[in-house]
């Protein structure tokens, strides 16, 4: 028999029933909510006359459509987020679920404070309504997004129908230069094989590169996973993992915490495993990605020209948008607006990049820059830290945490800036406003185009 994946390994622990026809019925370890979907699925359980199966692996946060400027409250510019929030809030305590409100110390972007809180685990099954669900599969989890019909059903069964996904392996080969991170990794890997090259596959990313990433890019590379077409992706834990998870809130303890760690040890892709498909990226040479167009699949290297058409579906479309031209560079294209944030890259450890380069630094005039943290626990680190200082005399703004400028739908926004820099991980036509026009890039390129006021390379500041 041959070795078996470890997103196999996973489906088969999580095996409540096989249906036949390819689906099987698994069960989900926890379920994660927020006041955009949430209300929903909690809604139209209700109205069946239902309540969740098991409310103590239900968890609920307000992050999407919350204001994040300093002082907020329930009431949001987002037309009818107040009344999300507070439906939301009425649903959940209503059936007996873990909330974490504006006002509560943990609050924060769902994918961040999951893992963060230690709720996500190694090798549990997690689910959200919301398409970047995948982040948490950084440590190990394997997790997906889901509709709020599939909402209501895990939440009235702890179980989900699934087809069994095709598997992809995908190496990452190399160490990473300086001033390049996992979020050029993930952007050079769509870039190069397409927003479809993972398509319906559960994927593991692997090799060296990978296996030299602290927890925090592991979590930015999976976040990505859903933009390369796959189900879900993953990294297998490993020692860096289980000490990273290790005291977290609501990590296992004691004589529970041995066997988890046991557990987690074992999970991990036989070295015969059978894999439906694989792929390598070398990461020796790689530079900073920056995308040109209205796709993630739309990245090249920041230091390249934009590409000439190609028989692509809305190549030209993307084009018009951006208001770039074939063969113009992108590096010194002018700016109006820098952010940095969402379930991306909005970590301690993406902060703490982006302030080493802004440090005795400042924002270009005319530039609007903001930062937002993508937990409120994040927040109170960087805080203590300083790095909310150097941020404030870089000249960026510094937020509360939450979804932000991530999608347009948030309340947040640029005011009259059209081309913006962004670590978030979508740039689709009006993702962050009508008109804007959003070139993704890592906190640290980011960064260093805020100081230029036009698309800069982070590696000469870096170097400085």
């Amino acid at each position: 028999m041959s070795g078996r994946t470890i997103i196999g390994k996973i489906w088969d622990e999580h095996l409540v029933a096989d249906l036949g026809g390819g689906q099987a019925l698994l069960h989900v370890d926890r379920v994660f909510l927020h006041e955009r979907t949430g209300p929903q699925a909690l809604a139209a359980l209700a109205a069946a006359g239902r309540r969740p199966a098991n409310p103590s692996l239900v968890f609920g946060v307000v992050d999407h459509i919350v204001d994040t400027e300093p002082g907020r409250t329930e009431r949001t510019r987002a037309k009818g987020g107040g009344e999300f929030i507070r439906s939301f809030r009425a649903l959940a305590r209503a059936a007996g679920l873990r909330l974490f409100d504006l006002d509560d110390p943990r609050q924060g972007i769902v994918h961040v404070i999951s893992p963060e809180l230690g709720i996500a685990l190694p090798g549990c099954t997690l689910v959200c309504p919301d398409s970047h669900t995948c982040t948490v599969g950084g440590i190990g989890a394997l997790a997906w997004g889901i509709g709020s019909t599939e909402c209501e059903h895990a939440l009235a069964t702890q179980t989900l129908v699934r087809p069994r996904p095709r598997t992809m392996f995908v190496e990452f080969r190399g160490r990473l230069a300086p001033g390049v991170t996992a979020k050029d990794m993930i952007l050079a890997l769509i870039g190069r094989y397409g927003a479809a090259g993972g398509a319906n596959h559960a994927i593991e990313f692997g090799g060296e590169t990978v296996r030299a990433l602290p927890v925090e890019a592991r979590l930015t590379l999976c976040n990505m996973a859903v933009e390369f077409g796959a189900w879900t992706g993953l990294v297998a834990p490993d020692e860096v993992t289980i000490e990273w998870i290790a005291g977290r809130p609501f990590a296992p303890r004691g004589a529970a915490w041995d066997a988890a760690v046991a557990h987690w040890r074992a999970l991990a892709s036989d070295a015969d495993a059978q894999w439906d498909a694989r792929l390598a990226l070398d990461c020796d040479a790689l530079a900073p990605q920056v995308t040109w167009g209205t796709s993630p699949a739309h990245a090249v290297a920041i230091d390249a020209p934009v590409p000439e058409p190609a028989a692509r579906a809305g190549f030209a479309r993307a084009l018009e948008y951006m208001d770039v031209a074939p063969g113009a560079p992108l590096l010194g294209l002018p700016i109006e607006a820098a952010f940095i944030g969402s379930c991306t890259n909005s970590r301690l450890s993406d902060l703490r990049a982006a302030a080493r380069l802004l440090r005795g630094r400042r924002v270009a005039s005319g530039v609007k820059a903001l930062v937002v943290p993508g937990s409120s626990a994040v927040k109170r680190a960087a805080e203590a830290e300083g790095l909310d200082r150097v941020f404030r005399e870089a000249g960026f703004e510094w937020r509360e945490s939450g979804c932000s400028l991530c999608f347009y739908s948030g309340g947040d926004s640029f005011g009259a800036a059209r081309r913006v820099v962004t670590s978030t991980n979508r740039n689709f036509e009006g993702r962050q406003g009508p008109g804007v026009r959003s070139h993704l890039a890592s906190p640290l390129t980011v960064a260093a185009s805020a100081i230029a006021g036009r698309i800069a390379d982070p590696r000469p500041l870096l170097a400085a």
